[in-house]
């Protein structure tokens, strides 16, 4: 610990050190007040009841009172108004809907805005829009730029932004759980307390550098610094140890079927579609490319893909169909390899070793089987019930053998089974979103945890060597954290966060 008369001193680096001063991106913008005042369609495009119109920016009162012929002002904040919308220039009604009133900073962006609540037909709309347009200091929102400004104002950080944006492109429930978590700041909180660890570490490392000549610092600080950066070091590495769970539920699970020729593979990516969406025919070798599709399976999405029948063959064009097929096996996150069950052995103490052997032929080597494999056995009702019943018993006492469904594409018998254990396979590759510490979800978040993992061992590196190196290290650290939630060095990456946002958010 640090005595109390250096106490002070330590508050005085972090405003003195311009090495060790970190300025949030928000702060900086939010002096500098964008000065003219946006309008966008923040409802989705098309016919609809409902559509909102959102305008942001400082002349957001006048353009209300412009369209509405408000003439004592706005109206009472966050209160519903039934108003004629005209136009400015004409005074043509265009429509009679709400008008919503948000003055800031206690607003989405920060700024003062008001919404107009109107019918959704494409004229109305069309109409309403051109009204606002046709007013000075008024234009059109670009992609994303609603909630930029709500950034530069501080309402949300960049984890919380791209929560947003996830939870706008949210598909299946287990995303919406996702998207929502990080939303309300549960990463941005994680990321803030491992930066505001990390930075006391720092200061701590500075003070000795600064005032340890002078007995003002008591021993052992720098012991403690260790522990804590080890520690800390620890829970970044776990962190990262997720097996892509949130990246992987965010961008959708890729599920490859695969399997020898006949075996009912594209049956079966028919009957997950529920719709004919590959050809099936008796012939061997149907499927020559790969059909893709994209699946809500027990809320989980998923990116179901039909490949060619592997086996070898002359024919140049099937040969591409294999070769993309076991591309494919490569990629993917769970592989439903499909075995037609009137091809066992006979013989049941033969039946492990088949599989083994098969599953070695279509999944690559570094594969793991029990991870990210289900072995199908189809065409049940080609076999007797007691012969089924005797390979499901030998199979279960099994060791080191993928888990196993026994169905038939044809009957559905077993298809509840199936879908069950697939839907527990997805729940362990994706795991749940709402349990534990928030997941990991963005490839630039990966990137620059690792980054600060490489500067805390620099840290450890030059710790006995050069303090000062070593509380580069920590800067450098510090740096990476900051431009996961955008408090530092975040204009370079703005862009291309918020250009996957639609126009109006």
């Amino acid at each position: 610990m640090i005595l109390a008369r250096c106490r002070r001193s330590t508050f005085l680096i972090n405003l003195i050190r311009p090495q060790a001063a970190f300025r949030f991106a928000s702060s900086a913008s939010s002096a500098s007040e964008p000065a003219d005042t946006i309008f966008a369609l923040s409802s989705g495009q098309g016919r609809c009841g409902v559509a909102v119109v959102r305008v942001s920016g400082p002349a957001a009162a006048r353009a209300l009172r412009s369209v509405t012929g408000l003439s004592c002002g706005p109206p009472a904040p966050r209160t519903a108004l039934l108003r004629s919308i005209v136009h400015p220039h004409s005074k043509e009604v265009l429509d009679r809907g709400l008008v919503l009133w948000f003055p800031g900073p206690h607003s989405f962006t920060g700024e003062d805005i008001a919404e107009f609540h109107i019918h959704g037909g494409p004229a109305v709309v069309s109409g309403v829009l051109q009204a606002l347009g046709s007013l000075p200091g008024l234009r059109p929102a670009e992609a994303g730029e609603f909630t930029r400004r709500a950034f530069h104002a501080g309402k949300l950080d960049l984890t919380e932004v791209e929560g947003l944006g996830d939870l706008i492109h949210a598909e299946t429930e287990a995303q919406r759980r996702q998207a929502l978590r990080q939303m309300a700041g549960d990463l941005g909180r994680l990321y803030n307390d491992w930066s505001q660890r990390l930075k006391q570490g720092l200061a701590h490392v500075e003070a000795f550098i600064d005032f340890s000549e002078g007995d003002l610092i008591e021993d052992g600080v720098l012991n403690q610094v260790d522990i804590a950066v080890s520690q800390l070091q620890m829970e970044i590495v776990k962190h990262l140890c997720d097996e892509r769970r949130g990246e992987r539920l965010r961008t959708g699970v890729q599920v490859v079927i695969a399997g020898s020729t006949n075996a009912g593979k594209s049956s079966l990516f028919n009957i997950l579609c529920q719709r004919p969406a590959a050809i099936v025919s008796h012939i061997a070798g149907t499927t020559r490319d790969v059909v893709e599709t994209t699946l809500d399976i027990g809320g989980f999405p998923v990116l179901l893909s039909d490949t060619a029948g592997l086996r070898d063959t002359g024919d140049c064009v099937e040969q591409e169909g294999v070769r993309r097929a076991r591309q494919m096996v490569e990629l993917a996150d769970l592989t439903l390899v499909l075995v037609d069950s009137t091809q066992l052995p006979q013989e049941l103490q033969m039946v492990s070793a088949f599989l083994s052997r098969y599953l070695k032929n279509v999944l690559p080597v570094t594969k793991d089987h029990e991870q990210h494999c289900v072995l199908i056995l189809n065409k049940s009702d080609l076999l007797p019930k007691e012969h089924i019943n005797s390979i499901q018993t030998v199979l279960t006492q099994t060791t080191d053998m993928a888990p196993v469904s026994i169905l038939s594409c044809h009957s559905r018998e077993g298809l509840d089974d199936f879908l069950t254990l697939l839907q527990k396979r997805l729940k362990t590759l994706c795991g749940d979103p709402l349990a534990g510490s928030p997941s990991l979800t963005q490839t630039r978040h990966r990137a620059h945890l690792q980054k600060c993992v490489d500067a805390l061992n620099q840290y450890h590196q030059y710790r006995d060597i050069d303090l000062a190196l070593a509380a580069e290290g920590l800067r450098l650290g510090l740096s990476s954290l900051g431009r996961i939630t955008g408090k530092v060095g975040a204009e370079e990456i703005l862009d291309v966060i918020f250009r996957d946002f639609c126009i109006g958010k």
